[in-house]
This record gives C-alpha cells, sequence and structure tokens, in this order.
C-alpha cells in the first residue's frame, strides 16, 4: 500500500465518520423532540384524567362548563 492509497483511505474513512456524526446529531434532535411533545401530552393526558373523569360517564350539560363566547 503506497502513501497516495493509505491518504484516499483515510480521507473516505473521515467523510464516513462526519456523516455518522451528523446523522447522530439528527437523531438526537429528533429524540429531544419527541420528549418535549411526550412531556406535553403526558401533562394534557394527566389534565383530562383530572377535569373530566366521570367514571366512564358523561356528565349532563348543567355540569359543563360553557364554552368562551367571543
Amino acid at each position: 500500500m503506497d502513501q497516495n492509497e493509505t491518504e484516499e483511505r483515510f480521507i473516505a474513512l473521515e467523510s464516513l465518520c462526519a456523516e455518522y456524526e451528523r446523522t447522530i446529531k439528527d437523531l438526537n434532535e429528533i429524540v429531544a423532540q419527541q420528549a418535549l411533545k411526550l412531556d406535553r401530552l403526558e401533562k394534557e393526558v394527566f389534565y383530562l384524567i383530572q377535569n373530566f373523569d366521570t367514571g366512564g360517564q358523561v356528565r349532563p350539560l348543567s355540569e359543563e362548563t360553557p364554552p368562551p363566547h367571543y
């Protein structure tokens, strides 16, 4: 293996490593976004359970909060 061939292989490995780093960074951003969404959804579900859990029964309209009118 001569010097030129070794250098070409080294450059190819560096390029591959850079591509992997970019992919890992992109995946990390996606996971972070999903974690935020999951946290938000968990809070929404908790709110819904706390405020609207009637044991599977539908509340009468007289107990429902009216919608805001603009």
